[in-house]
């Protein structure tokens, strides 16, 4: 199956990806799954949302079916990082930026991402899916 897109968005914005790089029109938010592969249910969100946000409101169902989630640095926030923890038992792995270890709650978050595993996971969710398996 091939994938198209017809024409372009004059009304997207550009915007910076750590994973990607520069991305125009960044509108879709999708969940997907790195074990078992298949493709993610993608859902129209405003350029200006928020997606750490979205991926948490998203995610509320999943609570004791998955151990991980895996997202760039617009999810570095310690507060959602320890509320994925506590509320639904998922792990955040994420890019944490830097010179942002000011506090100590911050710095433990940073070893924790640090952890050859978790490099691993997020490392995964920059894999570039082979258009000959769709």
């Amino acid at each position: 199956m091939a994938m198209c897109c017809a024409g372009i968005d004059k009304q997207a914005s550009w915007c910076k990806s750590n994973a990607d790089g520069w991305i125009y029109g960044h509108g879709s938010f999708s969940l997907t799954s790195h074990k078992d592969p298949f493709l993610g249910c993608f859902i129209w969100m405003k350029n200006s949302a928020n997606e750490a946000k979205r991926m948490w409101l998203e995610t509320g169902q999943l609570k004791g079916l998955i151990d991980y989630v895996a997202m760039d640095s617009k999810a570095d926030d310690y507060d959602l990082y320890r509320e994925f923890d506590k509320q639904r038992k998922i792990k955040l792995v994420t890019y944490c930026r830097q010179h942002m270890d000011k506090t100590p709650k911050r710095r433990r978050m940073i070893a924790d991402m640090r952890q050859a595993h978790h490099k691993q996971i997020y490392k995964e969710r920059g894999y570039p899916l082979n258009h000959h398996t769709l």
